[in-house]
């Protein structure tokens, strides 16, 4: 088999990413697409192909949706748990302030990744080492490259000591070399290929000493070289390089990949998340262009004459008299009467609210009735679960990545070694927009009067519910609540002012 051969469950699925990629781009790429998406009546040539999808319109419910799940999810900053001090602890927090390499922190980094999995249902995660690939030499640190679901082209688990680990990747990269020209650089496809390779010697798959190994292999033209990638000629994959990532002087035991999906971190493809709502859009894209296609022709008024001189020239408008002298002459307009038109406004109309449905409900018309929070809260319920999943999932596979940078930095075996007591991905899974009721308020405050609950606990779940400012640490604010103390403590109030005010200053105000 080539290198450059797919896994089954990457052909099955591939179209439905494409098709999605279309769709959250908008308008325009769903368009040039053509009839993939939009037929061609009978008897349409190319001209009028082409006016009848230009008249259409795309109401791009998808990409509003998925921006609407990505915002809900976001709306609380992820949190990060690491150690707290130590060399790692400084190694993690540099990770999480520059996660590629590239500037971008692990926050952004996750949004990016949630983002991939709500609109293609699949996304992974390279864990290496060294600057090299970010093109910075002599910077030794860890670092991670996201690759989208097209890009991941095949792979392979294998049970080796007793459990199921992933022993064959296939990443599809674009490699740009600038020696030729500084400002045009050329494009060359290569595939990075991830191995899991047995010992030598080894009977079985399920022995010990299993090494990660990395093959390059460039689609290069016969000659070998820059100069064959520019070339035209024939060309084929060729190995350029192989490598063996060491750790601690000895090869990886494990493919240091994570796979990121809506409802797990397993190999296997999941399902868009969205795909329902897609399949609706397209839908409703087809049924727009048919009613802007009839409206073109029936929406104005055609004026039509009998008896009236063929070689005259008759003007419309309120200056204008027709006049004719054959008797019984006649003039009016034809109008489109009737509920062809109708019956395409409903549909549409039918197809925007099942979006809704399918959807968010964000894009539902607002009720013209009151909704408790309750209510609303339960209206919704189906499109939180979908989140929460989402969230949960992506949380557990980012602590999978924490461990990777863990683990390149510390002398554990294997990555599993590292708990959730040393690091943690936790995404927010509070979606209501309603904060904490005052009912709630005083009932958290009596708990900890009452000694049910600790001072920390009780500000954590402040925060949670957006009394406190979720940037603000416990000691932050116990710091401005001792703060105010003082200046209450400090403050005299005048006696003239509080006989008015029918107040009896009883004792000083005391601030736990």
């Amino acid at each position: 088999m080539p290198v450059n051969s797919t896994h089954l469950e990457y052909d099955a699925s591939l179209a439905g990413w494409l098709r999605a990629r279309d769709v959250f781009a908008g308008e325009d790429a769903v368009k040039a697409q053509g009839e993939k998406y939009l037929g061609r009546l009978d008897s349409q040539d190319d001209k009028d192909y082409a006016a009848y999808k230009n008249r259409a319109l795309f109401y791009n419910a998808t990409a509003r949706t998925a921006d609407g799940f990505v915002g809900l999810i976001f709306r609380r900053d992820p949190t990060f748990k690491l150690p707290e001090v130590g060399g790692i602890a400084d190694v993690l927090m540099e990770f999480v302030e520059d996660a590629d390499m590239l500037g971008t922190s692990f926050a952004a980094f996750a949004k990016k990744l949630v983002t991939e999995i709500i609109n293609v249902g699949r996304a992974g995660t390279l864990v290496d080492w060294s600057g090299g690939a970010a093109g910075q030499s002599g910077e030794e640190r860890a670092y991670a490259v996201a690759y989208t679901a097209e890009n991941i082209i095949n792979w392979r688990t294998e049970r080796v000591k007793g459990r199921n680990v992933l022993t064959l990747l296939v990443l599809q990269e674009t490699a740009l070399d600038y020696s030729q020209d500084p400002f045009v650089p050329v494009e060359i496809s290569q595939l990075r290929i991830c191995k899991l390779v047995p010992p030598q010697g080894a009977a079985d798959v399920g022995g010990a000493d299993w090494s990660y190994q990395v093959e390059i292999w460039q689609f290069l033209a016969e000659n070998q070289g820059v100069e064959g990638a520019r070339s035209r000629g024939k060309k084929k994959w060729k190995l350029v390089d192989t490598l063996t990532p060491l750790r601690l002087g000895k090869p990886l035991p494990l493919i240091p990949f994570v796979f990121h999906g809506p409802r797990h971190s397993l190999p296997d493809v999941d399902k868009i998340p969205l795909a329902d709502i897609i399949s609706a859009n397209l839908h409703h894209y087809r049924i727009n262009a048919d009613y802007f296609h009839g409206m073109h022709y029936t929406a104005l008024p055609t004026a039509y004459v009998s008896g009236f001189d063929k070689n005259a020239t008759l003007r419309i408008g309120s200056s204008t008299a027709w006049q004719a002298e054959t008797p019984g002459a006649t003039a009016g307009y034809l109008e489109f009467t009737g509920q062809g038109l109708t019956t395409f406004e409903r549909a549409m109309d039918r197809e925007e609210q099942m979006m809704a449905v399918l959807g968010t409900r964000m894009l539902e018309s607002k009720k013209r009735v009151g909704e408790t929070a309750a209510a609303i809260e339960l209206r919704q319920s189906g499109e939180n679960s979908i989140l929460n999943t989402v969230s949960l999932s992506v949380s557990t596979s980012l602590t999978q990545v924490l461990r990777w940078v863990y683990w390149w930095n510390s002398t554990e075996p294997v990555p599993d070694d590292i708990g959730p007591d040393l690091v943690l991905a936790s995404l927010n899974t509070d979606f209501s927009v309603t904060g904490m009721p005052a009912p709630e308020i005083t009932a958290i405050v009596a708990a900890w009067k009452a000694g049910a609950i600790s001072q920390t606990t009780m500000l954590d779940l402040f925060r949670a519910g957006e009394v406190i400012a979720p940037g603000r640490t416990n000691e932050e604010e116990i710091m401005l609540l001792q703060k105010q103390k003082a200046e209450i403590g400090k403050t005299e109030i005048p006696p003239t002012s509080a006989a008015a005010a029918g107040d009896v200053i009883a004792t000083p105000v005391t601030v736990k």
